[in-house]
């Protein structure tokens, strides 16, 4: 692996990538930049075109190709180049790095454009899906070798560490712009840049997820250079395992990091991440009793009683979060200091309006997926359930939980192979954790068993899963404990 051109081209990506998104550079060098990254992934090892990819995935910016198509990735080419490059490699043997319930799920999703209202929609969203999904084939692979699987889980923590510091730079903003400024200056500029000009128009106008509402009072969610403050916290929690594999033993480093991590998930905002991590955390406990239970190498006990030690550090930020929230955050005096208090009560207020909406929502998903139970509406339809435009699917109108969205979208079959699917991943990451002799592969299994069903409980209450930065995180999180070695 050539860690100095790697780190060299990474440098002048995110060079280039601040001095686009922030303006100084205008878009129209964005297809120069493009064709750079391309040609780089062409002539490179596949290793080394693969891991920074990987570190590459918050970095990538939309190709203003026209005026009115402006919204095509970066990452959509690479990902096909580098996965064009295994397959040739592999070639014929490709076939058993797939899985069966993908397949089947695969199948479900394809089947499903025939009751879609919008087929060119539907056949968008596979494909979408299906780009989103090539680097994990070749992730499944080379990480079979455990140099490769090391290599990659390190570059992992690169750009969650980048993304969460940036998190905070956002945070202190908020103390320096009124309310229009920063709107200018993150959806104006920022997005406009790194998403296109239909996203801009979206947040802008059709609205968004990074404010919370008191009245007359407004807070900041933290979201990054992500578009919402859901996938955001999803990305960074998806990105601990790797931060708990480099730095398990240096707790100077990684405890600020861990507690960073933690912080910025808590400033997101987002209740449904507070009480998945509830929830996360007696499943830690009961990992803990399990794994003592079934006489499980006493070193791999003390990795994951450590790890799961750091869920008092979380509920111990919200201490520090509640003057955060409270503080007079864009220009504007905060009148009740009582503010992150009362978003936590909420969680369990269903009178709350937020909450009633996503009842409402959960209703009519039910019963759209009780009168469409085999193929649902047709994937990437969703906003037929809620008889809205299907416009309205790029500005996030959606079941509010991933489950009954597949389910209403596809059917239930194609849901019942979406958790089998990841009945088998946990079990997966439960085996490599159990009989992995090596040690940072057991730290990093051990750490997924607790932060994975994090992100998947969370998504009883959010679909955010499904953007492309924390979907790629996700693939490639699964690729690596699919690829471990029990």
């Amino acid at each position: 692996m050539n860690k100095k051109l790697i780190n060299w081209i990474f440098a002048a990506e995110i060079i280039l990538f601040g001095l686009i998104v922030t303006g100084i550079l205008p878009r129209a060098v964005v297809p120069y930049l493009a064709v750079a990254l391309a040609v780089y992934a062409l002539f490179a090892s596949l290793e080394d075109a693969t891991v920074f990819f990987v570190r590459s995935i918050p970095f990538f910016i939309a190709i203003p190709l026209t005026a009115t198509f402006d919204n095509f990735n970066t990452w959509r080419i690479l990902s096909g180049i580098i996965f064009l490059k295994w397959l040739y490699k592999e070639w014929p043997d490709y076939r058993k790095y797939f899985s069966i319930p993908l397949l089947l799920l695969l199948a479900t999703a394809i089947l499903s454009v025939i009751p879609a209202p919008d087929k060119m929609l539907a056949v968008k969203r596979i494909i979408y899906f299906l780009n989103l999904s090539l680097i994990g084939v070749v992730i499944s692979d080379l990480a079979r070798k455990d140099e490769f699987a090391k290599q990659l889980t390190k570059n992992i923590s690169i750009p969650v560490i980048i993304v969460t510091l940036i998190g905070f730079l956002q945070l202190g903003s908020t103390y320096l712009m009124d309310i229009y400024q920063f709107m200018g200056f993150w959806a104006g500029k920022v997005q406009f840049n790194q998403f296109g000009a239909g996203w801009s128009y979206i947040v802008y106008n059709l609205g968004n997820t990074w404010y919370a509402y008191y009245g007359e009072q407004i807070s900041l969610r933290m979201f990054s250079l992500f578009p919402d403050s859901h996938s955001f916290p999803q990305f960074i929690l998806l990105g601990l395992p790797a931060i708990f594999v480099i730095f398990f033993n240096r707790k100077k480093i990684l405890v600020p990091l861990v507690s960073s991590v933690f912080l910025a998930a808590i400033l997101t905002g987002t209740r449904g991440i507070w009480a998945a991590g509830a929830a996360s955390a007696v499943i830690a406990v009961f990992g803990i009793f399990r794994f003592k239970r079934i006489k499980t190498n006493q070193e791999n006990q003390k990795i994951f009683k450590k790890i799961s030690l750091h869920f008092i550090i979380f509920f111990t930020l919200f201490i520090i979060a509640f003057p955060i929230f409270a503080s007079p955050q864009f220009r504007l005096y905060k009148l009740d200091s009582d503010l992150l208090s009362k978003r936590v009560r909420s969680i369990i207020n269903f009178g709350e309006t937020s909450n009633k909406e996503r009842i409402r929502i959960w209703k009519l998903s039910l019963e759209s997926i009780k009168n469409r139970p085999l193929l649902g509406v047709g994937i990437g339809n969703f906003p037929v359930v809620l008889n809205q435009d299907l416009f309205l699917a790029k500005a996030g109108s959606s079941a509010h939980n991933i489950y009954l969205q597949i389910a209403a979208e596809m059917g239930i079959p194609a849901l019942i192979f979406a958790l089998w699917f990841l009945w088998l991943l946990m079990q997966k990451a439960h085996n490599n954790f159990v009989a992995s002799k090596d040690r940072e592969i057991t730290i990093y299994n051990g750490a997924a068993l607790i932060f994975v069903p994090w992100v998947l409980i969370y998504c009883l209450t959010d679909v955010a899963l499904f953007d492309e930065r924390a979907f790629l995180l996700f693939v490639t999180t699964v690729a690596l404990i699919s690829a471990g070695h029990e």
